[in-house]
């Protein structure tokens, strides 16, 4: 058989170099500032004697910035594109983890929380997924999926920063990470670009002929919904999904806070409750993954809400957890891990089923938007729980039947074409 010698490698279509490259910057600031949060959280208490409702205080301070500022930064992603944001979004999240290093009043603690969230607000969930979604399309659940990946996998960087931690105190582990942060997501920042059709592409790869006369219209599968972030917003699909995400949001900014306070509460040792704490995420890989893949192939709204009542199961399974039945805690990884992560993956999946492309940036940032109200709340209010009755269990029984509320919300979903009252746009 004769050898082709015309035969050339097949490129890798670029937007796979986007999700490469936002995967490894959402590893690294997922890890550092969201997971990463609950390793500091004893040393904190134990150098200035602050309350556990003070110090995850400082959560719901990086939530409220990150959530005033989500649906302008979804407006500027649309505009300016991601990368602007990203490289900007990684100079000030160092800045504001140099300040946490250099803490030494209540003050500026919650200080230098301000000034990380402004830095993750434009270089964390709604910009990564906008860059991601804009590239791809029938794909876009994979493809969204590896990317939050990187979230998942950020647990791995829980013990790295117990270890660094208890080998050089935390000050200095933060200003090594703050260090970190400039040496890894600044260069990646460049690799991310806009929109294919910028650059001769098409999304998720596709080939069509440039022909654009009367005769000859555009293949069908090139037209897509296009609604704007107004309509969306009068739409009970919108806040259908919207509040089942909030009620989710809760619970998981609880649970990542919380955690290893929990866990020692129980009397669960610190190297113990670091391994727990870094599975959660990593366990919660195969729901991105898994569902993601699903949710390119059946109804989105019955996959949210089956990853709900997986969460719900899995808050029932902690509360009651102990010393003498840690075996529950496998279970509620299984559950909680992948049904939250599912969610994180599926959001940005139906959003670009139900809403469009050309709008995504700024309908996801006022996503984000209301559910920072729940990430807002939930450190805090476990947190007082805590203060005043010396358990967790109470809050955690409390999540589980928010969790029920939320799936009620996405299993009734109403389909958008019944509810948005203004026309579509087409593209």
């Amino acid at each position: 058989m004769p050898l082709n010698l015309d035969w050339k490698p097949r490129r890798i279509f670029y937007g796979w170099w986007v999700v490469g490259a936002c995967f490894l910057i959402s590893l690294y600031g997922g890890g550092v500032v969201f997971y990463g949060f609950t390793a500091i959280f004893e040393p904190l208490a134990d150098e200035f004697g602050w309350s556990y409702a003070q110090i995850s205080f400082a959560a719901s301070l990086r939530g409220l910035e990150a959530g005033l500022l989500a649906p302008l930064v979804g407006l500027l992603v649309d505009r300016w594109g991601p990368r602007k944001l990203l490289l900007s979004g990684s100079i000030i999240t160092s800045l504001g983890l140099m300040l946490l290093s250099r803490t030494s009043s209540l003050g500026t603690f919650y200080g230098a929380f301000v000034v990380i969230a402004i830095g993750m607000s434009t270089c964390s969930s709604t910009v990564l997924m906008t860059a991601v979604a804009n590239w791809f399309r029938k794909k876009i659940g994979i493809a969204t999926g590896i990317m939050i990946c990187g979230y998942g996998f950020s647990g791995l960087l829980v013990p790295v920063m117990v270890g660094l931690i208890d080998r050089y105190e935390w000050r200095m582990a933060i200003a090594i990470l703050a260090i970190g942060m400039l040496a890894i997501c600044l260069p990646l920042s460049l690799l991310v670009r806009h929109k294919p059709e910028q650059y001769g592409y098409q999304p998720d790869g596709a080939v069509y002929e440039d022909v654009k006369s009367n005769d000859c219209p555009l293949p069908a599968e090139s037209v897509e919904v296009n609604i704007k972030a107004s309509q969306a917003i009068k739409s009970l699909t919108f806040w259908h999904i919207t509040l089942a995400l909030l009620c989710q949001a809760a619970i998981v900014s609880a649970i990542t806070t919380h955690v290893m306070p929990y866990l020692s509460s129980i009397n669960i040792t610190r190297a113990k409750s670091s391994l727990i704490a870094s599975a959660i995420p990593l366990v919660s890989i195969g729901g991105r993954i898994g569902l993601g893949w699903l949710g390119d192939r059946i109804d989105k709204r019955r996959l949210i809400a089956g990853a709900l009542a997986m969460i719900c199961g899995g808050l029932l399974c902690f509360g009651f957890a102990s010393p003498e039945a840690n075996w529950l805690f496998i279970p509620f990884l299984i559950l909680y891990g992948i049904g939250y992560g599912g969610n994180n993956t599926l959001r940005a999946s139906v959003l670009s089923e139900f809403f469009g492309r050309r709008n995504f940036g700024a309908i996801h940032g006022l996503v984000i938007g209301i559910m920072m109200i729940g990430s807002i709340a939930g450190p805090p209010v476990a947190g007082w729980v805590f203060d005043k009755w010396h358990s967790y269990q109470p809050i955690w029984f409390v999540f589980a039947g928010l969790a029920v509320a939320a799936l009620a919300l996405a299993a009734t979903t109403p389909p958008i074409s019944t509810t948005v009252q203004q026309p579509i746009d087409r593209t």
